[in-house]
C-alpha cells in the first residue's frame, strides 16, 4: 500500500450474547494472543468472513457486521 491510510470508518463483527448484550468478536491466534475481528476497509472485512462464519456456526450465535463512521479523536499520545 502506498501512502498512509486514514481510518475514517471501522467495521466490527459483533455477537449478541445470551443476556441480550453485544460483544466484539475476537479470534484466538496460534501464538496465544487474541485478535479483535475489526477492519478499516472491505479487503480486511472480506478476509475475516470465513473466520466469522466458523465462529457463528460453532457457537450457534448471530453475528452482525457493523460499521462505525463518526470519527472523533478523543486523545493523542506522543512519545
Amino acid at each position: 500500500m502506498r501512502g498512509q491510510l486514514r481510518i475514517d470508518r471501522l467495521f466490527a463483527f459483533i455477537a449478541l450474547d445470551e443476556d441480550g448484550t453485544e460483544g466484539l468478536i475476537g479470534h484466538y491466534q496460534p501464538d496465544g494472543t487474541w485478535t479483535p475481528l475489526v477492519g478499516a476497509d472491505m479487503a480486511r472485512v472480506d478476509s475475516l468472513r470465513p473466520i466469522v462464519v466458523d465462529i457463528a456456526t460453532q457457537t450457534d450465535r448471530r453475528i452482525t457486521l457493523a460499521v462505525f463512521s463518526n470519527r472523533d479523536n478523543v486523545e493523542t499520545f506522543e512519545p
